[in-house]
């Protein structure tokens, strides 16, 4: 079956059996002079798959000749219709069809307007909104960055304000790296290459890398998996790697370890992580390089040194407050700060992950980057150290919102991921994704043109910073960094609303650094139990 399967995929089955029926009725009509009609229609049918094949817009149709139309057809079945065919449970979807069919017109380059006003419920508790100006603003341009780098840091980053999140090769294909790759540096912003290093693929086009060091320290790993100097220099070194990411936890797993099975690990991958072709490639659940707070920050300290002073921070999806407040006491006492953190929402994840993990484990986005933030205005380092969040972030108002909570700049995975042609089959785990965004066999993968898909991605990123370009105007703001809480307003019930900084805690700058009983009570109940000393609650 699998050598018949090499041959002719059975994805390809409909296509192969037009051409059999073409054959058989043609043998047919020549015999008996009957079913002329029926010749013609496969004949007309082999003609689609043999363009479905040769084209490069769609992948549906490039992996699934002929058969693919079905989807596209629906497409212009009414929504209720649409619905029960693509979306039987809409409510397991991570994302609505709403905000796919956003990406997808985006990153055709295709007008996102629609009449009859909002598809949103506005009397719904939850409902937020940003409230316009009658003076709006005229902002120049939409190239909105943000430079990262501290004191300490001699290589500094303008990061545009919308980037790639972390996704790795092996969790994504070839072409689909190749084509984020591409789109980054034809759209001037960053690519995060997930915990699985910088693998050929991220090289191919020179875009610019966030190059995310995991517990497995892959690329840059000696024989029994620990970190190795030399190795990371010659990575880090590399001119396309702009910042280094140093990933405590991720939103899809936080706390959580993982096994690439060793008939997954391929001749590819092997090379990209620096491990054993055909060995299970183990990622930890915690790091080997330090045990406390302050050894991580000798850690930072030293991957800035061995990387020639480029920007070194790192990722976490916020789980105990002490931990966090512990790692903010580090800083304090050994005076190293990172240049960067990452805020990754619990509600975010690309990566398969156990049900329990993805529901109920990690804090959400808005809770944990307001808590980061805070807690760095509250020791007066917030201007020292940038944030990046990340967590099912899609349109521009989305990244208008995380930043007001506080983040410098937005990353967004499963969005770009739609930029590529994504359509959620949510089969990443089985090898079979329907658009090649998602596998490693060559076969699907080919599907997906990384030219014609790097100009999607490219337009998704720039259409999306100029709507929050025009949100801002429509606001009378003149820049980004001027959102604040006080910007987005939220309804709590059907006839209150209230600004989100009424709802939200906030800090005075550096008011922990002393004693006061006017903290909001995540403070109060724990800042004096973190220690720079442990990750472990004292007192």
């Amino acid at each position: 079956m699998d050598a018949i399967n090499a041959i002719f995929p059975v994805r390809y089955s409909t296509f192969v059996l037009s051409i059999a029926g073409f054959v058989w009725s043609a043998f047919y009509f020549v015999a008996t002079g009957q079913w002329g009609l029926v010749v013609w229609i496969f004949a007309f049918l082999i003609v689609v798959g043999l363009h479905d094949l040769q084209q490069k817009s769609h992948a549906i149709l490039r992996n699934y000749p002929i058969l693919g139309h079905m989807r596209f057809l629906l497409e212009f079945i009414r929504p209720e219709l649409r619905q029960y065919f693509i979306e039987s449970d809409a409510e397991a979807a991570p994302f609505s069809r709403a905000q796919r069919s956003l990406v997808y017109a985006r990153a055709k380059g295709a007008s996102d307007s629609r009449p009859f006003g909002t598809q949103l419920d506005v009397r719904a508790a939850g409902y937020e909104w940003i409230n316009h100006s009658v003076a709006p603003t005229a902002i120049a341009g939409h190239d909105f960055r943000v430079r990262v780098g501290g004191a300490d840091c001699t290589q500094p980053y303008d990061i545009s304000l919308f980037n790639i999140s972390a996704m790795s090769f092996g969790a994504l294909s070839a072409n689909a790296i190749m084509s984020l790759n591409l789109g980054a540096k034809m759209g001037g912003f960053a690519h995060d290459t997930g915990e699985g290093s910088i693998s050929r693929h991220h090289r191919t086009h020179g875009g610019d890398l966030i190059w995310e060091l995991g517990s497995g320290y892959f690329g840059c790993r000696d024989d029994d998996g620990h970190f190795n100097d030399e190795k990371f220099v010659i990575n880090a070194l590399n001119p396309q790697v702009k910042m280094i990411e140093i990933k405590l936890s991720q939103g899809a797993k936080p706390g959580h370890g993982g096994v690439l099975p060793g008939p997954k690990v391929t001749a590819e991958i092997a090379e990209a992580r620096g491990v054993p072709m055909g060995q299970d490639c183990v990622s930890p659940a915690s790091h080997s390089s330090f045990n406390t707070p302050l050894e991580m920050m000798a850690f930072i300290r030293k991957l800035r040194e061995l990387s020639a002073g480029k920007p070194v921070g790192f990722k976490l999806c916020v789980g105990h407050p002490w931990e966090w407040f512990a790692i903010v006491k580090a800083m304090q006492e050994s005076g190293t700060t990172p240049d960067f953190i990452v805020v990754d929402g619990a509600e975010g994840g690309t990566g398969a992950a156990p049900l329990e993990f993805s529901d109920h484990m990690g804090m959400p986005m808005l809770e944990g980057l307001r808590l980061v933030h805070n807690t760095l205005v509250g020791v007066n380092l917030r201007d020292r150290i940038r944030l990046g969040a990340s967590g099912k972030i899609i349109s521009g108002f989305d990244v208008a919102r995380t930043l007001a909570l506080g983040a410098d700049w937005c990353n967004s995975a499963r969005g770009f991921m739609f930029a590529l042609g994504c359509i959620q089959a949510q089969t990443c785990h089985t090898g079979n994704c329907p658009t090649g965004v998602t596998t490693q066999d060559p076969q699907r993968q080919m599907a997906l043109v990384v030219p014609s898909k790097a100009e999607r991605v490219k337009n998704f990123h720039q259409h999306t910073l100029e709507s929050l370009q025009e949100l801002m105007q429509s606001a009378g703001l003149h820049s980004p960094s001027e959102l604040d809480l006080h910007h987005i307003e939220r309804r709590l019930s059907e006839f209150e609303t209230r600004p989100l900084s009424e709802l939200m805690p906030a800090i005075q700058t550096g008011a922990l650094l002393q004693a006061s009983t006017d903290w909001p009570d995540v403070f109060q109940r724990y800042w004096s139990h973190a220690s720079a000393a442990t990750f472990q609650r004292v007192g």
